[in-house]
Formats: structure tokens, sequence, C-alpha cells
């Protein structure tokens, strides 16, 4: 149980890419024979998936059993899709329903309730919900889960008391601030959109909306059903959320030019935002490339966090703009290099560099320097060797190197080049990643 719960929070970035990979790269069988080598809750997931999506659950319900043994909830939610896929419908609900102490119960009533509504028993579902909906994670997921199931009606009258409650205190009840999202969601869904921009609008007016969450719903909301005007109102008052919508808006509407001349207008009256940002990706989508550089090119030496290099490099990237971008890494101010080339500036460098085939440059840029002024010397080294064709001198210089995130861009490069089984092996176990972790944190 303890092995998994780590797994889940330490691995969650590295194994389910990897093995992902390996699935698309029809490596299957190489993940059934892992996952019963290796106690690997994510070589297991990828496996059941794998199996589920070819029918074959029987296989898959071996896999996963041994983990759903534990009482894990990623786990027991695991073991119940595989047998409602099976067609264990009662094994399944059995298996689901939280039947003592949960670590987790907001997790555990949710995945029964989804299992519910996914056996058709939808009433029971919201049963099961209606009497914890003010934990604003099941508020959130009975909206999702009943989307489409006929029963929008008493949806809205679980959600309309705990809208009212937070209406009237916001103050003190600050937790239920979801339900108003939620009651516009469950109105637009059924048709009212008028209603719920009215519903919604007054508490946006009233500052009745807890964090700015419901403020950016309801400009989406105002957006997606072309209200442009109403958008302009709200961005007035509420810049933050609003502005970046209303945008996008007029863009779609083929109006940029209007668009364009907003965003001027609120740069040259200094309001706080990120405008020039916006404005700079409005006009590179406009293919205005030089226009769009020129808009935050006053902020790219910047000490502070209006600097926007970082932001035009990324946009640039985006169109394929590679060595445009690389451009703008040179010439900076010797104050702006001293704060952020190591840092950042040097890695975004070489990363657009790869990316534009001089893969080559950047490696002599590197070796260039002291080795102690590169981090991640030698992955960044062997990635651009692998961006440069050179993929089998980026495995030699990986192969030895320790750490979990070696490992990971090793396995990846094996996987390129279809070495599924190689690939899954030098992949540590969780024992050696533990220690890592243990290592690093002692280290710290």
């Amino acid at each position: 149980m303890d092995d998994l719960q780590w797994q889940l929070s330490n691995l969650g970035g590295v194994l389910p890419r990897i093995v992902e990979e390996i699935l698309g790269r029809g490596g299957l069988e190489a993940l059934v024979q892992a996952a019963r080598e290796r106690e690997d809750w994510f070589c297991a997931a990828g496996v059941v998936r794998g199996l589920c999506a070819v029918g074959a659950f029987e296989r898959a319900w071996t896999v996963v059993e041994p983990f759903v043994a534990t009482g894990w909830q990623p786990a027991v939610r695991a073991g119940a899709d595989v047998l409602l896929r099976w067609g264990h419908v009662d094994q399944a609900l059995e298996l689901a329903r939280p039947e003592r102490p949960q670590e987790n119960p907001v997790d555990a009533w949710r995945d029964y309730a989804e299992a519910l509504v996914r056996a058709g028993r939808v009433d029971d579902a919201i049963g099961v919900l209606g009497p914890r909906l003010r934990d604003g994670r099941l508020l959130g997921a009975m909206v999702e889960m009943t989307e489409g199931q006929g029963c929008d009606e008493r949806v809205w009258e679980l959600l309309a008391p705990i809208a009212e409650e937070f209406r009237h205190d916001p103050e003190q009840r600050n937790d239920l601030w979801g339900a108003l999202a939620a009651q516009a969601r469950v109105l637009e869904r059924t048709g009212r959109v008028d209603q719920a921009i009215r519903l919604l609008g007054a508490d946006v007016a009233a500052r009745r909306y807890g964090p700015q969450n419901n403020v950016e719903f309801y400009a989406e909301l105002l957006a997606r059903h072309g209200r442009v005007e109403e958008l302009r109102d709200l961005a007035e008052t509420q810049r933050y959320s609003a502005v970046r919508p209303y945008v996008t808006a007029l863009e779609n509407l083929g109006r940029a030019g209007e668009a364009e001349a907003y965003l001027r207008d609120l740069i040259a009256a200094r309001h706080p935002g990120w405008h020039e940002s916006t404005l700079m990706g409005l006009l590179i989508r406009q293919g205005r490339v030089d226009d769009a550089i020129e808009a935050g090119e006053h902020t790219f030496d910047d000490l502070y966090d209006g600097n926007l290099l970082q932001a035009a490099l990324t946009l640039l990237a985006d169109q394929g703009l590679h060595d445009r971008a690389i451009g703008l890494t040179e010439g900076r101010s010797p104050e702006f290099l001293a704060e952020n080339e190591e840092s950042w500036l040097r890695p975004n460098r070489w990363w657009l560099m790869g990316e534009s085939g001089r893969a080559g440059e950047a490696i002599a840029e590197i070796q260039a320097l002291p080795a102690d002024r590169v981090e991640d010397r030698e992955l960044t080294i062997a990635w651009l060797l692998a961006q440069d064709g050179r993929v089998e001198e980026a495995i030699a210089l990986l192969r030895p190197l320790p750490g979990a995130r070696a490992a990971a861009d090793l396995a990846e490069l094996l996987i390129r080049e279809g070495r599924l089984t190689e690939a899954i092996a030098v992949i540590p176990d969780v024992a050696t990643q533990r220690e890592e972790k243990r290592r690093l944190r002692a280290e710290w």
C-alpha cells in the first residue's frame, strides 16, 4: 500500500509517459512480462489499458487484482473499470462501494458514483452524491458525470440551495463557491443560456464568486454564446480574467483589428496585466511576426516580472520560427545575462537550436563552457545528439548516468529505436527510485 502510494506521488511524471509510448509502439506483451516480474503499478496500469482495448478483460483482471487487494483507491478504480467493461456489473459495484474508512473518502465516493452512472444507475449515483455535495470536488464531479443523462432538473434542484447558501454569506461559506458556476453550466446545457448569464452575471457584479475561476467561467460562457458587448463590459472591471476571452472572441469573429486596438489602448493607459503578451500572441497568429516582437521587445532586458522574452521565445517556437527565436537570445544586456543566462536563457537557446537543426552548434557551445556552469550537462548533450541523428552516441552517454531522469531519457531513445524490452529494463525499480529520492532529499 505504501509503495503504491509512493509510486503515484513520486513517479507520476516519468513512468506513465514511457508506458504509453511502449503501448503505442505495440509493446503490450513486453509490458505484460514486466508487470509479472516487478511490482510496478504503472506497468500494470498500462497493461490493463492495453488488454482492455483488445477485449482481453480476464487477463486484465488477473493483472490488476493483486493491486486491488491492497484497497488502494487508484487500483480499486482501475479494477472496477475492468469489471464493468467485462460485463461483471454487480462485482464492479461491490468493489467500488466504500464500506470501510477511506484515506481519500472523496475519491472513493466519486469513483463509486461514476461506476453507478456507467452501470446505468444514474439516480442511484445522484443519491450517493447528494448528501455530500458541500465538498466542491464531489459537486463538480456530479455535474460532469450527469451530462447527457437526462437528469439536469434533479441536479439543478440539488445545486440551488447550496448556491443560495453561498450567496447569502460568501465570506463564511467560501468553500461553496463552485456551486455558482455549476448552476450556470447545468442551465447552459439545458438551453437556458440567458438565465445562466443573468444569474452568474449578477453574482460576478456583486463580487459573489469566490476565486477568479468563476469569473473566468463567466467570461468563457459569454464568449461561447457571442455576447461580445457584455464580455467587453466585464473586461473593464475584470481585466485579469476577461481580457483574453474578449480578445479571442473578437479574433474568432474576424475582428482582429478591433482586438489589437483594444489591447494597444490598455497598454498605452498602463493598465496592469499581461496585455503585451496577449498582443504578441494575437499578432503572431495574424502572421505579423515583426510587429509581435516590437510589441514586447521593450521588456526583453527587464530584470523583473514584466519580462516577456521567454513568452516571445515560446510563441515563436510554436509557429516553427526557431531561428527567429534564437536571434532574440543574442545581444541581451550584461545585467540581464548575469541574472538569467545560466538559469534559463542558455537552456532555452540550446533547446531551440536542437529543434531547428543546429544541434551540433549547441553541443559546441556547451562543450566550450566549464562543466560546472551547465546544469544537467550530459542529459542536455544526449538530447542534442539524438536531435542530430546520433542516437547511439546519445544512448552510450546516458547509459551510465544515475537517476530516474537519465533512465527515462534513455528509455525514450530505446523506444524510438524499437528496443522495447530493453527500454522497460532500464527504468529503476520502486526501491531504487525511493532510495534516490531519499538521497536527494538528504543532500538538499
